[in-house]
């Protein structure tokens, strides 16, 4: 016997599931191994986008603890003209991390040069990636609100300073889906052991269902954890295990319909079982050449880290996962309060190789065309120098860049003003970077929905537009 309302609320999930099912079938979506055990369609199957998109999965490049903009693609002759000087009274500093407003400007000591047929002002920190810039499109107007690294780093991934909401790839899954089923559609990975800020709230789902989580791969050793059981068994008594154990979390998660903690635990064995057979080969970079190894870095000590997961990146995406972040400098370690020559010197050796190989590598296999790449932290930095040789937080005006994905190479988007200190020109805010991430999936950020304690909740909190001037041309007279 069940209530009125059990047999409602169970009726109408029946109801959508066919509908979906139906769906999915006549657009060619539905796929093998897009069922979970169960028989049900699974959440992560492929799903429509709202229109046509010009990318299908996205590698986002994260550099943790927030680059220079005017030490890197963002040059600043002006600034060097007023080294040494209090800013002037006509650039209205703002509310700073560490409270530097009237520190003396420090002038950048890098030396530009214009780079590739674009002629895209590139630092001699960025040697690999200047070689790549007719592949780029540099954005120097990025602006946030978060001024520390706790609600710079949650703005960037989840919309917001405040801790709650869903990660932009756990968005990006729920309104997608994967391409393969045998693969998490969210992978995020970071460069070494040390506690990136907020920690799993990075790539959480808020008030998602689970399911839509990334899942973390390791550093060292086997990139995914806990993957094969401790004691062997043949495949036969696993599957029945398998079997045994999918009966019992149904039968319990059947009574608590609205813990979406139970459904993504279960389809979390799920796909761990299915990722024994298909995962190994993704992360088996034994196959993978010399030549591409050494493109990527892996033959040096100082970028065999970051290179490898690069390459691992290329593998996912190449292999239909949908998003993978690439945390570098994890634990804020681009945060150069003092000493930026030493620390940024040290950053740009580390991921200028790997992520110039990275692209040249989508490239060569014609994969770049359908990958997103994007490059930038939580906010850039200040022209006011912070101990000396420093600088502070800067969430005002600050640079990134994308490259593949639809994206038009070779052009700068937006300015800031000739001290690098506010974004003046083409303003872009992370929602309007969210949204453009999205659009170019096929998404349009206030179209996908999801309904929470009554209200429409969307990707970029009803705001955000899509910056069509990154598409190529023929895209934007579409």
């Amino acid at each position: 016997m069940m209530t009125r309302k059990e047999f409602l609320y169970k009726g109408s999930i029946g109801l959508g599931s066919i509908a979906l099912a139906s769906l999915l079938k006549s657009s060619g979506a539905a796929q093998a191994g897009s069922t979970v055990s169960s028989g049900a369609i699974s959440p992560l199957a492929p799903k429509l986008s709202h229109f046509k998109p010009t990318a299908k999965s996205v590698i986002f490049l994260f550099m943790e603890g927030g680059p220079s903009q005017m030490d890197t693609f963002d040059p600043k002759p002006v600034m060097n003209q007023l080294a040494g000087q209090k800013v002037p009274s006509s650039f209205d500093v703002p509310i700073t991390a560490m409270g530097e407003v009237d520190s003396p400007i420090l002038p950048s000591k890098r030396q530009w040069k214009q780079h590739g047929q674009s002629g895209i002002w590139v630092s001699d920190w960025l040697p690999h990636i200047a070689e790549c810039v007719d592949e780029i499109a540099v954005i120097r107007s990025c602006w946030t609100n978060g001024i520390n690294h706790a609600g710079g780093v949650c703005q960037m991934n989840t919309g917001t300073p405040l801790a709650g909401r869903p990660s932009l790839g756990s968005w990006v899954s729920y309104g997608l889906g994967s391409e393969n089923q045998n693969l998490p559609a969210f992978v995020v990975m970071q460069d070494n052991k040390s506690q990136i800020v907020n920690g799993p709230r990075n790539w959480g789902t808020g008030f998602l269902p689970a399911v839509y989580q990334g899942s973390p791969f390791k550093t060292e050793g086997a990139p995914i954890p806990n993957l094969f059981p401790e004691h062997s068994l043949d495949s036969a008594a696993q599957q029945r295990q398998s079997r045994f154990l999918d009966q019992l979390n149904h039968r319990h998660a059947s009574q608590r319909h609205d813990t979406s903690e139970l459904a993504a635990r279960i389809e979390s064995y799920e796909l761990a079982y299915r990722m024994q057979s298909h995962a190994p080969e993704a992360v088996d970079l034994s196959g993978e050449s010399e030549a591409v190894k050494k493109l990527y870095g892996m033959d040096e000590e100082e970028t065999a880290t970051f290179g490898r997961q690069c390459l691992l990146a290329r593998r996912l995406v190449e292999r239909g996962v949908r998003f993978v972040q690439l945390y570098h400098g994890a634990g804020s370690k681009w945060d150069a309060h003092s000493g930026i020559e030493s620390n940024h010197t040290r950053m740009c050796r580390s991921s200028d190789k790997p992520v110039a190989g990275l692209l040249k590598d989508l490239k060569s296999r014609g994969l770049l065309d359908e990958t997103l790449v994007i490059w930038g932290g939580e906010f850039g930095r200040t022209p006011m120098s912070e101990k000396g040789d420093g600088r502070d937080h800067n969430p005002t005006g600050f640079t990134m860049w994308m490259a593949g994905g639809g994206v038009q190479g070779g052009q700068v988007i937006g300015s800031t003003d000739e001290i690098g200190l506010h974004a003046v020109e083409d303003r872009m805010h992370v929602h309007d970077l969210h949204a453009t991430i999205l659009g170019l999936l096929g998404i349009h950020n206030l179209d996908l929905i999801y309904h929470y304690k009554g209200r429409p909740e969307t990707p970029t909190i009803n705001e955000g537009e899509f910056n069509r001037n990154l598409l190529r041309g023929s895209v934007k007279e579409s």
